[in-house]
């Protein structure tokens, strides 16, 4: 049902079509004609309110993050119906083994930055010659209750960042029940020493790292944002994560849906009666400060598996602390609406992305944004 929730608010012209194609029938069909007709105008409108929702919410995005972040909006439009027939392009990925443990390994999905024929190179700093362009990275960690996924989930934004000049390394990590918090919060470090030690092989500009996570994996990237202090960690990215692990345990997910607690306990290590100071540990919110990065928290408001209130409580304690940061909230979409990249929910968050990439990463000397 999950799954039947993000299609139709994702792909709402299959369903509005299916729908126009079966109200169309009752031209011929005499029996229950006025009733079935008027069913079907009635699902129309709800399939096809995401477009119209999208188009109006886009509205203000481009000002509110040019006022939030100090920068200069343009007159583009972010949201496109015709972008809603487009498919997504996929690229070219190496798999890399970036930390050995003595019981198991990690890998991550590097995808280069992809630059113009002959771009490569831009003359250096003291103007005697040329160096290599080196571009941001992007560190994408996944979801799934921290026990499940890996790093090819969702990949069309990996592309989609990749093609515009970012790299970005989708990575696996630690899981539950096996592993439990912090080994997460250590792979992602490990990660960044990996991709720093290889930087002039990868062409990663070793000032400019970016964490996005969905879900349990955006837990994990706000948590490690705000803990491990890294210079060369310029912001993070929240798509619908647990930023409050207390507050999420008091208020469990229905059953029907998932055993919220359950999925917690197994990665944390107990109940919060077992083992209170883990929660607080692993709650990010917690381990905001004023010298915490910039953030960018995206989140349906009809999301049953991560609570919008999360989102809520963290944007609080962001305001609270003066931090840059921009809640994009949206108002039809579920968990996961930016499975398809094209949708309504996906075109508004990728537009957020790569704003906010490009205003909290700093091009070299004598590149262009």
């Amino acid at each position: 049902m999950w799954l039947l929730a993000i299609g139709v608010t994702e792909f709402p012209l299959l369903f509005a079509s299916i729908t126009a194609a079966l109200t169309a029938t009752g031209f011929w069909v005499q029996k229950c004609q006025l009733a079935g007709t008027i069913l079907g105008l009635v699902a129309l409108a709800i399939f096809l309110s995401p477009i119209v929702r999208a188009y109006w919410v886009s509205k203000d995005i481009k000002q509110d993050m040019a006022k939030v972040f100090d920068t200069q909006s343009n007159d583009e439009p972010i949201f496109s119906f015709f972008r809603l027939f487009k498919s997504a392009n996929d690229l070219k990925y190496k798999t890399i083994n970036y930390v050995k443990y003595n019981d198991t390994s990690m890998a991550m999905d590097f995808y280069p930055a992809q630059l113009p024929p002959g771009s490569r190179l831009i003359p250096s700093i003291d103007e005697t010659g040329y160096e290599e362009i080196k571009r941001p990275c992007v560190i994408i960690v996944h979801g799934g209750s921290w026990a499940g996924g890996d790093s090819r989930q969702l990949p069309e934004l990996n592309s989609y960042l990749a093609a515009n000049g970012y790299n970005v390394a989708a990575i696996n990590y630690r899981m539950a029940p096996k592993y439990k918090t912090p080994a997460p919060v250590e792979d992602v470090q490990a990660a960044i020493f990996y991709l720093k030690k290889h930087a002039s092989e990868l062409h990663i500009d070793t000032n400019n790292f970016v964490l996005l996570g969905r879900s349990a994996g955006a837990q994990i990237a706000l948590l490690a944002a705000y803990t491990i202090h890294e210079p060369a960690l310029k912001g993070v990215i929240d798509f619908y994560g647990p930023a409050d692990m207390v507050w999420g345990y008091s208020v469990p997910s229905s059953p029907l849906i998932m055993d919220s607690r359950k999925v917690m306990e197994n990665y944390i290590g107990g109940s919060y009666s077992q083992v209170p100071q883990k929660y607080v540990a692993c709650s990010p919110l917690e381990f905001v400060s004023r010298q915490s990065v910039p953030t960018l928290i995206l989140h349906g408001e009809n999301d049953v598996l991560v609570s919008p209130e999360h989102s809520r409580r963290l944007n609080l304690k962001l305001q609270q602390n003066g931090i840059r940061h921009y809640y994009l909230k949206l108002p039809w979409a579920t968990h996961g609406f930016d499975y398809n990249l094209n949708g309504p929910g996906g075109q508004l968050s990728t537009y957020a992305v790569e704003t906010f990439l490009n205003i909290v990463t700093k091009p070299l000397k004598g590149e262009l944004k």
